[in-house]
């Protein structure tokens, strides 16, 4: 009976909690609801209306949630529309993630970033934000402050990239192509990525989406890799690959053949959503505010340096292949 009261505390306070972060996303999208979703659980979690029951039922609940979550993003993937960028674009956002991720880490070491924090900024900054955020603090050694530190610091910076963006490739003289690739290959959120194309006209938008998504393709071998990485580092007996990572390279298939009915895909990204806001409002939780604030300087300088990185390599890397 107990259990069972466990379980429904944590559904309830969960669900509760995504509702809250959906409804405040709606009103304004840019924040997105990962962001919102992690935050209120930070702000719930610093309260002793949450006791430790409550936590440890969240808590049970929270990787489920992440990993359901991950596999169904995959859906929103469809490798021809990725081909379809071209192998010069292709290369460049390879190149970009690949620069932003290893150079994020050193960039960490020099401002004494915790390793933990630091390996969940390089796949946040790289790839997509949150969503990457969430995939990776599974299968590697971090704090509970350091997933909210590492969403806290996308927000930041992915809303002064969507700032900064526009006006730079304004300065520059670039054409919406040019202004909408930039974008969905350097700034962190889906969302943002679309506010940031989105001064340049609907075809900027639509380039930028595409771009973004082709990132987001990345997501399941870095964590793959950082995955293996630990496993290393920790002689565990981990599987090599995540079944969580697998389960999203099969979904990704799955798009691919186009035979997925439009109607199941808006139905998937949206549980998707839904999920990761879950898992990302359990992690919260298990935050003390108190924690999170210390030390945060050098998080805000590896988030700017990381920023300026990814928004400097982008642009670098589509004037030389593109």
């Amino acid at each position: 009976m107990a259990l069972t009261t466990a379980k429904t505390s944590g559904l309830a306070i969960t669900g509760l909690g995504v509702a809250a972060a959906y409804a405040f996303s709606s009103v304004w999208p840019v924040a997105g609801a990962l962001t919102v979703a992690v935050v209120l659980g930070v702000a719930l979690g610093s309260t002793p209306v949450l006791t430790d029951e409550h936590r440890r039922a969240v808590a049970r609940l929270t990787k489920r949630l992440l990993r359901a979550g991950v596999v169904l993003l995959g859906l929103q993937l469809a490798v021809p529309t990725v081909l379809a960028l071209g192998p010069g674009t292709l290369a460049a956002v390879v190149l970009t993630v690949a620069v932003t991720f290893l150079g994020t880490l050193g960039l960490a070491r020099l401002v004494r970033v915790p390793r933990g924090l630091a390996l969940l900024v390089a796949t946040g900054f790289s790839i997509c934000g949150a969503s990457a955020i969430a995939a990776v603090e599974g299968v590697i050694e971090r704090d509970d402050e350091d997933v909210a530190t590492a969403v806290a610091l996308v927000t930041c910076y992915g809303s002064f990239a969507l700032a900064a963006l526009p006006l730079l490739a304004h300065a520059l003289g670039l054409d919406a192509v040019r202004t909408g690739s930039w974008a969905g290959i350097s700034v962190h959120e889906v969302a943002q990525v679309v506010a940031a194309a989105g001064p340049a006209g609907a075809a900027a938008v639509g380039i930028a989406v595409v771009v973004k998504l082709s990132r987001v393709v990345l997501l399941a071998p870095v964590v793959a890799l950082v995955g293996a990485a630990e496993r290393g580092r920790r002689a565990g007996n981990a599987p090599l690959v995540p079944l969580f990572v697998l389960g999203f390279l099969a979904m990704v298939a799955v798009r691919s053949t186009g035979l997925v009915p439009a109607f199941v895909l808006d139905v998937a990204k949206t549980a998707s959503t839904l999920l990761l806001a879950g898992a990302l409002f359990g992690l919260g939780c298990a935050v003390r505010l108190g924690a999170l604030l210390r030390g945060g300087g050098r998080a805000l300088l590896l988030g700017l340096l990381s920023t300026l990185l990814v928004l400097a390599t982008g642009f670098g890397t589509l004037a030389a292949f593109t």
